[in-house]
């Protein structure tokens, strides 16, 4: 089960270990979803392998990634959703459907990345591997995307890479229409300490109801790989403040 502080805000950081994964679900009071990355993996078994570890100290609170968005990690995602139960997934749009069906459960999450256009309710749905390839981008309304993320089994929209409040406008257009159409919302890339409060603030302030902020490389020790607890604790603290 995946714990939402104040039933608003649950956390996703990223653990460089096991021990450091315990020590954020440990600051976070368990309002987080712990990523992992599938890119870090030589294949799909000793993913497995070593995730389970994870899946077992974190309650199942394991969110298993891509890694940066890559879309050629979407049949490792899918594949170890086959074989671990976690309560999370990321996914590029295209494969929800695949991961979904791999999961065999309606209980975990499962997102949909969508990337900004530079238009205001406009998101880029085209993000697979060969699809974000295309010279021709499939770029369609929010509202749409959203409707067609339910179809395929969807939990919540991930839009990635936002740059931070680069897409503000952008941001406020995703967030009402997830609230209209009573989808979660994860919004990714550039998210800091500077301006988690901020982002998380729009997105709740616009009607959404539950909102997974990724908070990962800004807050990531570079020489250990492992994310800062203090910094942890940080965000822990504008989650209790403005939720």
């Amino acid at each position: 089960m995946v714990n939402f502080y104040n039933d608003k805000v649950c956390l996703n950081c990223l653990a460089g270990s096991l021990e450091n994964a315990c020590q954020i679900y440990e600051a976070t009071e368990k309002h987080v979803l712990v990523g992992v990355l599938s890119a870090n993996y030589p294949d799909v078994m000793s993913a497995v392998e070593d995730m389970k570890k994870y899946y077992m100290a974190l309650d199942g609170n394991l969110s298993v990634g891509l890694g940066g968005g890559n879309p050629n990690q979407w049949k490792a995602v899918a594949d170890i959703a086959k074989e671990i139960k976690a309560n999370h997934f990321n996914q590029v749009f295209t494969a929800v459907g695949y991961t979904r069906a791999e999961l065999a459960n309606n209980t975990g999450f499962i997102n949909c990345l969508v990337s900004p256009t530079g238009v205001v309710g406009k998101v880029k749905i085209s993000t697979g591997p060969l699809s974000s390839k295309s010279e021709q981008p499939a770029i369609v309304d929010v509202e749409t995307a959203i409707l067609m993320a339910k179809d395929m089994g969807g939990s919540s929209l991930k839009f990635f890479p936002m740059g931070g409040l680069k897409c503000k406008d952008e941001l406020v257009a995703v967030a009402k229409a997830c609230a209209k159409l009573d989808f979660m919302l994860e919004p990714t890339g550039g998210i800091d300490l500077n301006n988690f409060e901020e982002i998380v603030k729009i997105v709740l302030d616009n009607g959404v109801k539950k909102v997974i902020p990724h908070v990962y490389s800004s807050i990531v020790d570079k020489a250990s790989g492992n994310t800062k607890i203090e910094d942890v604790k940080k965000l822990m603290e504008i989650v209790k403040k403005i939720a």
